[in-house]
């Protein structure tokens, strides 16, 4: 158990892309963090049945999405990347499935490790199958074995690293997003969430250690990422998903908290704020990860990134070639650009681009900015329990929001504005822990066992 008390990193000025101050070595020599960005490619099977009667065809999909990605990079001459297997549910839950293509994958890769020495990492992310069941079993059951045993089965069959989306708090954070209710969020992420993450990542911890592999990080894409393609559609105010994403950040930490390591998952926006906090690398994603979901963070997320994602495309045909493929180059030259600016001493320049074609643009790129997320992680790190942190990383983030709509650089309509007023004034009188979870358990007392998270 590690407990993060100070900054990693002296000012945000030392948040950098493709540095790292604690970076990670894995799988076939893959350094990330060292001073370069890799890319990370992820992909998936185009639309069929997962199911046992469709592994043959299943493993020649991943053969030949794998196959085609590593020619690619041999082909281009990047000389190390992430592949990232994350599974769909099925793939957890019929551990065969799973198991399989972790074996599959890993083979191609130690294939062209042996011939083209080209530096590769496995990812593997287990799905978090337990939010299936209503209110869901977090720590007990069916479903709850059967994902550890998927870590294991990874683990034993050719993972490098493992990660997780989990969901722990969701049941809560859905229902109170939907209704824009603080005092709920606070009890989904700052007391539901962190003692989720702290029992899942203790598990995932211990199998990574018995396998001598890496035990990489988690991801709040659960909360922060659905908050995000909420207000987006105009479902939830905007300032209220830039909020839970700070919020978020602490439920993630408390991974690395026991034990994870790095590099985060991709579709963690929180990741700065952990980097900052803990100096781990960490994989980001945003305009080349368009074909998986749209954001508002599109070139910012590249400011501290040491690893650069595709997020997760499918297996269709494009007129170049397959899309897997198709996205490993558009990565490539991403984390080529990035990768010139580094060594030719220029990289505070683009990080600036970055930063500064997105900041303003919205409240979502504003909180990612590596100042916002030094000031988020610097909140963080000013209260003890998760609860508090929970709660100042979001009175840090309405801080954040209101100085940069005060200066003029941020357009924020009146709307928004007042909503903005109400987010801080619930966060600012829900300072009792026990309050929350008296009111949370009247509330939201049917959506979640508390015997599962430990209360």
């Amino acid at each position: 158990m590690t407990n993060f008390s100070k900054m990693a990193y002296q000012s945000a000025d030392d948040l950098m892309f493709g540095r790292a101050k604690v970076p990670v070595t894995c799988g076939y020599g893959l350094e990330v963090g060292t001073g370069m960005v890799l890319p990370e490619v992820n992909f998936t099977l185009p639309t069929m049945k997962v199911e046992h009667e469709q592994l043959p065809a299943i493993l020649r999909q991943y053969d030949d999405m794998v196959s085609s990605i590593l020619q690619r990079l041999v082909t281009l001459g990047m000389p190390g990347a992430m592949i990232e297997f994350e599974h769909a549910p099925q793939m957890t839950e019929e551990l065969e499935i799973g198991t399989a293509i972790t074996a599959k994958i890993r083979t191609l890769m130690q294939s062209f490790y042996e011939k083209h020495g080209l530096r590769t990492a496995l990812r593997v992310t287990v799905c978090d199958i337990r939010e299936k069941s209503r209110p869901p079993q977090m720590r007990s059951g069916e479903a709850t074995e059967k994902m550890f045993e998927a870590f294991r089965l990874s683990a034993a069959n050719g993972a490098h690293l493992l990660s997780i989306e989990s969901t722990g708090g969701k049941e809560v954070s859905d229902r109170a997003l939907m209704e824009a209710d603080v005092q709920g969020l606070l009890l989904a992420l700052g007391i539901l969430a962190p003692r989720d993450s702290r029992f899942l990542w203790q598990k995932i911890v211990a199998i990574a250690n018995e396998h001598k592999i890496i035990p990489a990080g988690d991801t709040a894409c659960a909360f922060a990422n659905t908050a995000m393609i909420l207000a987006d559609q105009r479902y939830i105010p905007n300032v209220l998903a830039a909020v839970v994403r700070a919020m978020s950040a602490v439920r993630t930490l408390v991974g690395n908290e026991v034990g994870a390591v790095g590099p985060t998952k991709d579709c963690g926006y929180e990741g700065p704020v952990i980097k900052a906090i803990t100096g781990c690398p960490v994989s980001l994603e945003g305009k080349s990860a368009a074909c998986a979901h749209f954001s508002h963070m599109g070139n910012i997320a590249m400011a501290t990134c040491d690893l650069w994602s595709n997020e997760s495309v499918q297996n269709v045909k494009l007129l170049s070639g397959h899309a897997p493929e198709v996205f490993t180059e558009i990565l490539t030259y991403d984390c080529r650009l990035m990768n010139e600016a580094l060594q030719a001493g220029q990289e505070r320049a683009l990080q600036n681009l970055f930063v500064s074609s997105d900041a303003y643009k919205s409240v979502h790129a504003l909180v990612i900015s590596p100042q916002a997320s030094f000031e988020i992680a610097e909140a963080i790190l000013s209260q003890q329990s998760d609860f508090d942190r929970t709660r100042a990383a979001g009175l840090q983030a309405c801080q954040i929001i209101r100085d940069a709509s005060a200066t003029g650089k941020l357009p924020l309509p009146d709307r928004e504005s007042a909503w903005l007023d109400q987010i801080e004034e619930v966060l600012q009188e829900n300072a009792d822990e026990g309050k929350v979870l008296e009111d949370g358990s009247a509330q939201f007392g049917e959506l979640f066992l508390p015997k599962e998270y430990g209360l």
